[in-house]
């Protein structure tokens, strides 16, 4: 099929889709899959030229970089989250406890529903209305069905979607207040999947955020990339650690900071990407330690269920960056997350979802056994707020002590402690 260009497209300077396997090309619409060989489609551009300038003008969300997004031009004009833009911390406590020259961390939770799936439902949503699509739907572990039942709230259309029955009490509240539909489904995130992209072929009506518009929703992760680089001066990290759920986010975390290089927007240095998993669902860390190009489906037991793919779709992607980048993937026990989650908070004051300690964890790990460079700039990505997790420190997190209301009990229990 023949490409359209971009000056005919209505998703911006979005160009075509192509598929990562053979190169075939599509123009941009609703699909999701290679005709020829079933591969997965990503978007592809016309850039025109963009400079720091009207980046740096634009306003403080992922909305600054949607001329390198598959949006429409008056995409600011409807209304949407928002989302994007999060701080930057450097972590000179943690730094110093981890025995690190120079660590950040990029902090998600100041996303809308405090997840960086806010980023990539954003830019779902946007190509999904200018696609013709009347719902907003997916299959999720937990962050994404947050964040498709806000923005479709904001956006004023319906939602469905469709969870584990046994998600974190706290992710299904914080779904469901939004009014849409839930449908909480008896099995793996996988089942939940297969389940929704099953719905998929049948409701024309609907865009599956992660399904039938995954290429547009994807590239929503491209942001966390370019807001690191912005927010380092316009450089890119020496280092940078990943949480791999689908393995989408660490892909595109790559791609943008190959863009940025190819634009003339940074200077196109050398960094290298490391994935991180859980040890009970980490297919992609298993194929990397045997040295294989392909991942085989696992059957998730882990408290980081925003995490919890079996069958991660970018698996083999996520292989290609980190052994190209000169990174690694590693994984951690459920207890080494938990302990990460505590550090994080304890240096930084920072409270990350099972997610962010599954990172930080591997992040350790990989100084531990050489190698991750201490000397080398480094960020970590924390995508979720721990208040969505809570159940995973509850039991080793509780009051320092009891007393009965006198200041003789105070002093007591405080020269103990102290």
């Amino acid at each position: 099929m023949t490409a359209v260009s971009a000056t005919d497209s209505i998703l911006g300077n979005a160009a075509a889709l192509a598929c990562r396997e053979c190169g075939a090309q599509y123009p941009i619409g609703p699909r999701y899959a290679c005709d020829m060989c079933f591969g997965p489609l990503e978007v592809v551009y016309d850039y025109p030229n963009i400079c720091r300038d009207t980046i740096e003008s634009g306003p403080r969300s992922i909305w600054r970089y949607r001329a390198l997004l598959p949006v429409p031009d008056d995409v600011l004009d409807t209304p949407n989250m928002e989302p994007g833009f999060t701080k930057l911390i450097r972590a000179d406590n943690l730094a110093r406890e981890l025995g690190m020259r120079r660590l950040w961390v990029k902090d998600d939770t100041g996303n809308p529903t405090h997840s960086f799936k806010d980023r990539v439902v954003a830019v779902a949503l946007a190509a999904a209305r200018a696609l013709g699509f009347r719902v907003l739907a997916c299959p999720s572990t937990g962050n994404l069905a947050n964040a498709v039942a806000a923005a479709a709230a904001r956006a004023g259309i319906r939602s469905v979607v469709f969870i584990p029955a046994d998600l974190e009490q706290q992710k299904i509240v914080t779904t469901a207040v939004y009014g849409g539909t839930v449908i909480a489904v008896d099995g793996t995130y996988d089942d939940v999947n297969r389940l929704a992209t099953e719905i998929a072929g049948e409701e024309e009506d609907w865009a599956f955020v992660n399904v039938n518009v995954r290429p547009y929703y994807a590239e929503g992760s491209k942001t966390l990339g370019y807001e690191i680089a912005e927010q380092l001066g316009w450089r890119l990290p020496e280092q940078v650690v990943i949480p791999i759920a689908s393995g989408s986010q660490l892909t595109k975390v790559d791609k943008a900071f190959t863009e940025l290089g190819k634009l003339g927007l940074v200077d196109a240095t050398p960094y290298r990407v490391y994935g991180a998993q859980a040890e009970g669902c980490s297919p992609v860390a298993q194929a990397f330690r045997a040295g294989l190009d392909v991942v085989r489906p696992v059957r998730p037991n882990t408290i980081a269920k925003s995490l919890a793919i079996g069958n991660p779709a970018d698996g083999p992607y996520v292989l290609d960056v980190c052994r190209r980048t000169g990174g690694a993937v590693e994984a951690v026990s459920d207890e080494e997350v938990v302990d990460a989650m505590r550090l994080l908070a304890r240096t930084e004051g920072i409270f990350g979802e099972t997610a962010g300690g599954v990172t930080l964890g591997v992040l350790r790990k990989l100084l531990a056994n050489g190698q991750l460079d201490p000397d080398a700039e480094t960020v970590v990505l924390n995508t979720g707020d721990g208040l969505k997790t809570l159940d995973a420190v509850a039991p080793v997190v509780t009051p320092s002590a009891t007393i009965p209301p006198s200041v003789e009990a105070f002093r007591e229990v405080i020269e103990q402690l102290c």
